[in-house]
């Protein structure tokens, strides 16, 4: 009897540690979905502002942006642009944070209206997919961003 006790507490034991896993993993996700969806609107905000030393720290240091006309640009060569970029409209929607352990996926629409680092006029929507990654006791960076036009 003592080891049919033992063993439904084992059993016990073992699906609690189980739920609270799952509970502190939806808790972590949801707070991991929050905490990307918050550096994506400062990212917006930094980006119609033309702050580039607010974007900064949100992009990793081999950062790779894909352009919805195609062009690949460096983090160097986003953070110019952002500086040049003068926007009345840079607003992000419709996000969506997929969770992958130390990375995630964030995709969102994109409105934007002004001139852009290039002085080129814009007057666009765009859906963008961001991939993020946490290093070991650091903070959630984005590593690679790719956009294309809405029809």
């Amino acid at each position: 009897m003592k080891s049919l006790l033992a063993a439904g507490a084992v059993v016990l034991l073992t699906a609690g540690i189980t739920m609270a896993g799952q509970t502190a993993a939806g808790k972590s996700g949801g707070s991991v979905s929050q905490t990307l969806m918050q550096m994506e609107n400062q990212w917006a905000q930094a980006s119609k502002t033309g702050n580039a030393d607010a974007l900064a720290p949100l992009l990793s240091e081999n950062f790779v942006a894909l352009d919805s006309d195609g062009t690949l640009r460096s983090k160097a060569e986003v953070l110019a642009r952002v500086k040049k970029g003068k926007w009345t409209v840079n607003e992000i929607a419709d996000m969506k944070v997929t969770v992958h352990g130390d990375s995630a996926i964030v995709t969102g629409s994109w409105t934007g209206k002004g001139t852009d680092g290039a002085g080129k006029a814009v007057d666009a929507k765009e859906r963008w997919v961001d991939t993020w990654t946490k290093a070991a006791n650091g903070p959630w960076q984005c590593i690679a961003s790719a956009s294309a036009p809405m029809k």
